[in-house]
C-alpha cells in the first residue's frame, strides 16, 4: 500500500524537482514509510511513490528498474499471488531478486508486455514507464480497489493516487458543474468524472497508453463478459467456501503485523473465521462501539471474537462524529455524502495502533445482494418483470438523491445555464444498463453498483479513511475470482424469495453459526437527521445558508431554507439531501476557499 504520482510532459517541458516532490508530500500519509522519485528531465517524465512497507520491508523501496535501466515500474497496492508469479518467472529465466510484489510486476513487464497485467490477483495502481518506447503506462485494478486520477492538458500528462497530488502541479483547476450535478443525483461523484474539470479517474480494470501519440484508453478486464452458470446450490456452495479461503490466504501475506475489522456482520466474521482456520497465532480484531446501545452491534462483534478466539479490541464512543467531517473531507479530494466514512477512520486509527494491515469484507454487499435496498426494490414484482426502459427508470428513480425536478429548482439559474440538458442520471446509467442487458434484473442492479458504487464511494471509504490512518485495507471478498464467480451466479441465488445473500449465508452457517449469519443487517445509523434539527442546527444553518455560502451563488437559498424547514418541522425526511450539501459546502471550504 502506498501512493503513486508523477508526469509525463510531450514537449519535453520538465516540471521543477520541487514540484515533483510537493507531489509526493501532499500524500505522505499514504506511505510515511519513505519516498522515492525518479526524473529524467531531459525526457520530462517523472515516477514517484510513498512507501508504506508490507512486504519485502528492507528491499521493497520504489521506483523499481530494470537492468539496462529501460523500464521503471511505482505501484500502489499489493500483488497477492506474487510468491506463485515470481515463481514461474523464475522458471521461465526471469528472476526476482528481492520478495517484494514491485519487482514481479517489473519482470512480469519484461517477459510478457502488458498482457501480463491479467496474471496479477491484487489491489493496485501501477505506473511504468518504458524508455525502449518512450511511452508511459498506468494500469488499474479490476475492482477499483486503488484510485488513480490523471489530467493531460496541452502535452502534460499527470497522475497521481489523490487528486491533490495532481492540484499541486496544475497552474489553475476549476469545478466540474456536471460533476457537481452528478454528485447531487448519485450522493457521490461517479466515475471517471471527478469534481475539477479535466480530473478523470482511471477506470477499473482499464489502463492508459501514453506517448507522443496522445492519450489512449484501454479495457483490460470487462466484467460484463461472465456468462451464467448451472450448477447445483451444493456446488455453488462448495465453490464459494472454497474461492473465499483461497483469497483469504493469499491476502494474509505479510511481513508486518496484520489483523482484521470485525463488526459481527456476515461479511466481517467470515473473514475473520477464515483467517482464524489459517493462522497460528489469534487474529487480532477491531471494532468500534457506540455508547448508545440503539446503534451498537459490537455485542455481535465479541460473539464472533469469542467464537473464533480473537485478540479483541473494541472502542466504545459517542455515536456523533461528524467532528471528523472536515477531515474526511480532506482525505477524498471530493464531496461525500456517507457519514460512515468517519467511524471508518476511526477503527482504522485505532487499529494502526498495533498492526499495518487490516483484513475487511468490503464488496460482498454489491456481489451478493446485501444491502436491504435490494429487497426493497424487488419487493415489486413490476421492477422484475418490467420492460428495460421501465426498469431503468423506476432504478434511476430509487437510487437518486434529488431527482432531476428537485435539482432543477435546487440550482441557481445563472448555474442551471452551465449544466448540459441532460437526464444526468440515465445519462451515467445508460452505458452500464447496455453492457448488462443480458444479465437478470437483480444482477443488473448489482454489476450497476459493482462498476459505479463501489470505485466511486464504497471503496473509497476504506482506501482513503486507512490511508488517513497509514494502515492498508485487504478485502477478499473482492478477490476477482470472487467477482467472476458471483457474476456466473444467478440472481435467485443472491436474492431469494425476500432473503439477501442467500446462498451465501448458507455457504457461512456452518463456519460463523447461524445467529450470525441471519441476524439482521445493520448500517451505521445514528440519527443524523435528528441531530440536525437539535444539536446540529446551528452548523446546518451554517453550512447550508449562512453569507459565505450563498455567496457561491451555487443554488436558489430559499429552495435549500425550505427543505431544512420542512425537515425540522417533520413534515419531510431529507436527512440524505442536507448531508449532501453540507458535505459539498466542506469540500469548498477545504479545496476551493483555501
Amino acid at each position: 500500500m502506498c501512493g503513486i504520482f508523477g508526469y509525463y510532459d510531450l514537449r519535453r517541458n520538465a516540471l521543477k524537482s520541487s514540484v515533483i516532490s510537493e507531489m509526493g508530500a501532499v500524500i505522505r500519509h499514504r506511505g510515511p514509510d519513505g519516498m522515492g522519485i525518479f526524473h529524467d528531465v531531459d525526457r520530462a517524465v517523472a515516477l514517484g511513490n510513498q512507501r508504506l512497507a508490507i512486504l519485502d520491508v528492507e528491499h521493497g523501496g520504489q521506483p523499481f528498474y530494470s537492468e539496462d535501466k529501460s523500464i521503471v515500474v511505482v505501484q500502489n497496492g499489493e500483488i497477492f499471488n506474487y510468491v506463485e508469479i515470481a515463481q514461474e518467472l523464475a522458471r521461465s529465466g526471469y528472476p526476482c531478486v528481492t520478495g517484494c510484489d514491485t519487482e514481479v510486476i517489473l519482470r512480469v513487464y519484461e517477459k510478457y508486455g502488458v498482457c501480463g497485467i491479467e496474471k496479477f490477483n491484487g489491489m493496485f495502481a501501477i505506473a511504468i514507464f518504458d524508455y525502449r518506447i518512450n511511452r508511459l503506462y498506468l494500469f488499474r485494478d479490476r475492482a477499483g480497489e486503488k484510485p488513480l486520477h490523471y489530467s493531460f492538458d496541452d502535452g502534460r500528462f499527470l497522475f497521481g493516487s489523490e487528486i491533490k497530488s495532481l492540484l499541486k502541479a496544475m497552474p489553475s483547476h476549476s469545478v466540474d458543474y456536471q460533476a457537481l450535478d452528478q454528485f447531487l443525483a448519485f450522493n457521490y461523484v461517479p466515475p471517471p468524472r471527478t469534481m475539477y474539470k479535466g480530473i478523470k479517474h482511471v477506470m477499473p480494470g482499464h489502463y492508459l497508453e501514453v506517448d507522443a501519440g496522445g492519450v489512449r484508453e484501454k479495457c483490460w478486464w470487462d466484467l460484463s463478459k461472465i456468462e451464467i452458470q448451472d450448477k447445483t446450490q451444493d456446488e455453488w456452495i462448495k465453490e464459494f467456501n472454497a474461492t473465499l479461503d483461497d483469497a483469504v490466504r493469499l491476502r494474509l501475506r505479510s511481513d508486518v503485523p496484520l489483523g482484521a475489522f470485525l463488526s459481527g456482520g456476515v461479511d466481517s466474521s467470515s473473514v475473520v473465521g477464515v483467517m482464524a482456520k489459517h493462522l497460528s497465532s489469534p487474529v487480532k480484531t477491531y471494532c468500534i462501539g457506540f455508547d448508545d446501545p440503539r446503534y451498537d452491534e459490537s455485542p455481535y462483534a465479541q460473539e464472533a471474537a469469542e467464537r473464533f478466539g480473537t485478540d479483541h479490541h473494541l472502542n466504545v464512543v459517542a455515536p456523533n462524529m461528524l467532528s471528523l467531517w472536515p477531515m474526511a473531507t480532506y482525505h477524498c479530494d471530493q464531496p461525500h455524502g456517507d457519514v460512515s466514512f468517519m467511524p471508518t477512520y476511526r477503527v482504522s486509527k485505532m487499529a494502526a495502533q498495533d498492526v499495518k494491515m487490516v483484513l475487511t469484507g468490503d464488496g460482498a454487499d454489491e456481489l451478493f445482494a446485501g444491502y436491504d435496498k435490494y429487497k426493497n426494490f424487488f419487493a415489486s414484482s413490476d421492477n422484475m418483470l418490467s420492460s428495460s426502459t421501465e426498469f431503468q427508470n423506476n432504478y434511476a428513480d430509487n437510487i437518486s438523491l434529488f431527482t432531476a425536478s428537485e435539482r432543477s429548482r435546487l440550482f441557481a439559474s445563472s448555474l442551471q445555464s452551465q449544466l448540459e440538458c441532460s437526464n444526468t442520471l440515465l445519462d451515467v446509467l445508460q452505458p452500464v444498463y447496455d453492457a448488462s442487458a443480458h444479465m437478470d434484473r437483480i444482477n443488473q442492479v448489482l454489476y450497476i453498483d459493482t462498476v459505479l458504487l463501489l470505485p466511486g464511494n464504497n471503496l473509497v471509504k476504506p482506501d482513503r479513511m486507512g490511508m488517513a490512518a497509514s494502515i492498508e485495507n485487504r478485502a477478499p471478498f473482492l478477490d476477482y475470482r470472487m467477482i467472476e464467480l458471483a457474476f456466473s451466479m444467478p440472481g435467485e441465488l443472491k436474492l431469494h424469495n425476500g432473503e439477501t445473500k442467500y446462498i451465501y449465508k448458507k455457504a457461512v452457517t456452518s463456519l460463523i453459526g447461524e445467529h450470525l449469519a441471519y441476524r439482521k443487517k445493520q448500517m451505521f445509523t445514528v440519527p443524523v437527521g435528528e441531530w440536525f434539527k437539535t444539536e446540529l442546527k446551528a452548523q446546518c444553518e451554517n453550512l447550508l445558508l449562512s453569507e459565505r455560502v450563498r455567496a457561491r451563488q451555487l443554488f436558489n437559498y430559499d429552495y435549500v431554507a425550505q427543505i431544512f424547514k420542512e425537515h425540522c418541522e417533520g413534515l419531510s425526511n431529507y436527512t440524505r439531501q442536507l448531508r449532501a450539501l453540507m458535505a459539498l459546502e466542506y469540500w469548498y471550504r477545504c479545496f476551493e476557499d483555501e
